[in-house]
């Protein structure tokens, strides 16, 4: 009987182990949400602007900061700055302009 519960206490913990996700499935899913982050930015010459922060898979969104400069003539190729919003589910990106400190 001991034998049985040990055994069954031990698949389980392997059972939940297996499931967290590895360092090559965060760096996966680093790719693609730079990736679509990028594609649906409106700024030229665009980059990260640190780590992503994410949400609870109950939520399923990660967000992340990017940077670039306005391609409009009229913007002066002035330095802008867009928060990005992908879904993990769908896998796709939203973005707005954010500018820190303004309501």
């Amino acid at each position: 009987m001991k034998a049985q519960t040990l055994t069954l206490l031990s698949a389980l913990l392997l059972a939940s182990t297996a499931q967290a996700s590895s360092d090559q499935a965060w760096a996966e899913h680093d790719k693609q949400l730079l990736r679509a982050c990028t594609q649906a930015s409106q700024l030229k010459d665009v980059r990260a602007l640190g780590k992503s922060a994410e949400f609870d898979d109950r939520t399923g969104y990660s967000a992340l900061l990017l940077q670039g400069r306005f391609p409009q003539k009229h913007m002066n190729n002035r330095k802008g700055t867009e928060l990005c919003l992908y879904d993990r589910r769908h896998k796709t990106a939203t973005v707005t302009e954010w500018t820190p400190g303004k309501p």
